[in-house]
């Protein structure tokens, strides 16, 4: 079951330290527009929408601590420019090339964030809580603005949110053996993918505008499932006599690169027709 929740809009903080000042001239492309406090109409025995509005207030920031941070999470932006790192205090921001950190934010109570996913260089983050102190629960995904330094919405599940994906129109959400793809503004429930056991949370999502394309592991081992969103078809492809370790999806969604547990070659098919291109 997910429970999904809209908080108030009540911009108290207009920080913009999250950005740079190069990257704050493209805000305004890369924001994602407001998100609507208005229920779904998508309900499910699994994930059943329901909107409340309790604010619940995230604690204030506080200067980095002088314990060393353990790092908890690493993960790439969109385009590969930036990487954000989750730590058993916070979060931390880091652009690739020049190389230098951004920004940061620590909590004071807790902190340890597990999940934390960018959404290109704007304001907008997804959280989990993570560690042995987490900032939020394991099983919820904060949809965080830095901009306000608050949480602006949620989204809560019976069991640990494992990864979390996100595009400019979709959310993405990833648990042991299911996922959950939500519309952004308005966290309406779209669709939900049966999988294999998934403990590291594996998904890909394309990133070209208007064309979402889909993959996570199947049902079966060795197994990935592809899903084209707009030609409303599914594929899966038997990629690998192992488990399935890893894979990475081209930005528009049409090469897909898997490697298995074995860890011997690398394959990358075409994800229209699920057909072999080259071994490595």
């Amino acid at each position: 079951m997910a429970t999904l929740s809209a908080y108030p809009n009540t911009n108290t903080n207009t920080n913009t330290n999250f950005l740079s000042p190069t990257d704050q001239s493209n805000l305004d492309r890369e924001s994602i527009p407001p998100m609507q406090n208005h229920p779904s109409a998508e309900p499910d025995s699994d994930a059943n929408p329901n909107f409340h509005s309790p604010l619940l207030d995230p604690p204030d920031s506080v200067p980095p601590a002088v314990a060393p941070s353990s790092l908890l999470h690493l993960s790439f932006n969109q385009d590969h420019g930036c990487f954000a790192a989750g730590t058993d205090h916070g979060f931390r921001i880091y652009n690739c090339d020049p190389f230098r950190e951004i920004f940061r934010r620590d909590f004071d109570r807790g902190g340890g964030i597990g999940v934390v996913e960018m959404l290109f260089r704007c304001n907008i983050l997804a959280l989990v809580g993570g560690g042995p102190d987490p900032q939020y629960p394991p099983n919820k995904v904060m949809i965080w603005d830095d901009h306000q330094s608050r949480c602006i919405s949620e989204l809560s599940f019976r069991s640990e949110v494992r990864s979390v994906r996100l595009r400019r129109d979709r959310i993405i959400v990833v648990l042991e053996q299911k996922i959950f793809v939500y519309n952004f503004v308005d966290l309406k429930l779209l669709h939900q993918i049966e999988t294999i056991a998934n403990p590291k949370g594996l998904c890909a999502v394309s990133q070209g505008a208007g064309s979402l394309v889909l993959v996570c592991p199947g049902l079966q081992k060795g197994q990935v499932r592809v899903e084209h969103y707009a030609s409303k078809r599914t594929k899966f492809i038997m990629a690998h006599d192992s488990r399935i370790a890893c894979f990475a999806l081209s930005q528009d969604g049409q090469l897909l690169a898997t490697a298995s547990t074995k860890g011997t070659l690398v394959r990358i098919y075409n994800t229209i027709d699920g057909s072999l291109l080259q071994e490595v």
